[in-house]
């Protein structure tokens, strides 16, 4: 085996290992079922039946309903390569979050259904009552001697007794940049341990030398949207506040905010209108940038000679970061629940684990999963993601646990703020005040308990 496989595969466990951390803190999920439509109507494109029948292959036809890989490109690399050796027939569909809520509670509701898995973040799966998911324990037992980490397990539990979902694969945010941006590092700058003011005078040396602004945020707010809410929850909230919901409105969240503001000057206008950032990090319209791994991914691969990735910046509470934990459930309502089972266990193979990195750079959560001589845009990725998680300062981040059908909401929030404050030129202390009532009243009708970075509450989490 070469250094480069070996160090490959030493690497994909460094964010399993944060994760683990961070779940251990959260402890149990915060459950509560959500609401379903009236009429309990099957999700639009799914299939008449999903049951096995004579003239379909292996495992027979299935409809997989998936939060992830909504991205036409990600959707289609699921579709034609990381599905292209499973023995049966699969109508992937993806879906957000609220209508992927909604179809599954109905079809539980109505006692019958057409979805035979269900593919989804925890905190996607966390706000469902856990009786809409079929028990799954006993393949957990069968796949052990692959090696998902317990605290994954114990998470996919849902604080109960049964393994309700099988985890699935992981992910994180990271940052990336043209090599022509390296120039204009602020003085002593280290890329691989930025601050987030760095970044503004990183941003402020671009625009001196150029006359552009090539800062990039993907914060396009309407579909399909950009994640610069991820960016708030995971990142800018608990690198200078230390928390989320807790610190909402906090003077600390008043001078981040104004540091955003600031920074505002040196980012590209059209950042309003991405939803990805490799497509202007491709084109030069941006040098340095903040995404979804999968979403920096083809700007990497297209020149990986001229491109960098590197972990984000830190701030006053230190390095704020949101590992990302998917799973896959089977509905109780599944029509081929062994074909689903089937699924699950060619996902989780190594070598489809290694394929779904490849593919939508997704990372592993199975031992084994060797990539081999990776190609340059994933070990680049792979190298920020492993400098990141092993960072001394780091203030690991849940994505939002137990918002169901609130989730939306909850977003809107954070969305409201940047167009009020950002966009609007507001002030920092009144429009977070206004936005506290509002997610704290999300909160309320979620009955949602804090996650990390935010300490554990007694009951619903509260907005200060």
């Amino acid at each position: 085996m070469s250094s480069s496989a070996h160090d490959s595969r030493l690497r994909i466990p460094a964010l399993i290992a944060v994760l683990g951390l961070v779940l251990a803190a959260c402890g149990p999920a915060a459950t509560s079922p959500g609401t379903s439509p009236a009429d309990g109507s099957p999700p639009a494109g799914s299939p008449d039946a999903g049951s096995p029948d004579a003239g379909s292959p292996g495992a027979g036809r299935l409809f997989m309903l998936s939060t992830q890989f909504e991205p036409i490109t990600e959707a289609e690399g699921m579709r034609n390569t990381i599905l292209a050796d499973f023995d049966g027939d699969v109508d992937f569909q993806p879906q957000l979050g609220g209508p992927f809520s909604d179809a599954l509670n109905a079809q539980h509701q109505a006692g019958s259904g057409q979805i035979d898995i269900a593919g989804g973040l925890h905190g996607d799966f966390a706000a469902f009552d856990p009786e809409v998911f079929a028990d799954l324990s006993d393949l957990a037992g069968e796949l052990a001697e692959l090696g998902i980490p317990e605290n994954f397990l114990e998470l996919g539990r849902l604080g109960t007794d049964k393994q309700i979902y099988i985890p699935w694969m992981q992910a994180t945010y990271i940052m990336a940049a043209r090599s022509e941006a390296l120039e204009h590092l602020p003085e002593g700058a280290d890329i691989n341990s930025l601050t987030w003011q760095q970044v503004t005078e990183w941003g402020s040396n671009i625009t001196d030398a150029t006359g552009g602004q090539r800062l990039g945020f993907p914060a396009r707010l309407g579909e399909p949207g950009g994640l610069i809410h991820r960016f708030f929850q995971g990142y800018a909230y608990p690198s200078f506040t230390g928390g989320v919901n807790t610190t909402f409105r906090s003077q600390e969240a008043v001078e981040m905010w104004e540091w955003l503001q600031d920074t505002w000057q040196y980012v590209n206008p059209q950042a309003t209108s991405y939803s990805h950032m490799q497509e202007p990090l491709q084109t030069g319209e941006v040098w340095v940038a903040w995404d979804h791994t999968s979403r920096l991914i083809e700007a990497l691969k297209a020149d990986p000679e001229n491109m960098v990735a590197f972990p984000s910046p830190s701030g006053p509470s230190g390095l704020g970061f949101m590992p990302v934990l998917a799973g896959l459930a089977i509905p109780a309502t599944a029509p081929n629940p062994d074909g689903a089972r089937d699924l699950i266990r060619y996902l989780l193979r190594p070598e489809t684990q290694v394929v779904t990195l490849q593919t939508n750079a997704f990372f592993p959560v199975v031992e084994g999963a060797d990539p081999g001589e990776l190609a340059p845009e994933i070990q680049l990725e792979l190298d920020a993601v492993s400098k990141q998680s092993a960072a001394d300062n780091t203030v690991p981040s849940l994505l939002p646990v137990g918002l169901g059908e609130f989730g939306g909401e909850y977003t809107k929030a954070f969305h409201d703020s940047f167009n009020a404050i950002i966009l609007s030129a507001g002030d920092p202390a009144d429009v977070l005040e206004r936005e506290a009532a509002n997610l704290q009243r999300v909160l309320d009708q979620a009955e949602a308990a804090c996650w990390p970075p935010d300490p554990p509450s007694d009951g619903v989490c509260q907005v200060q």
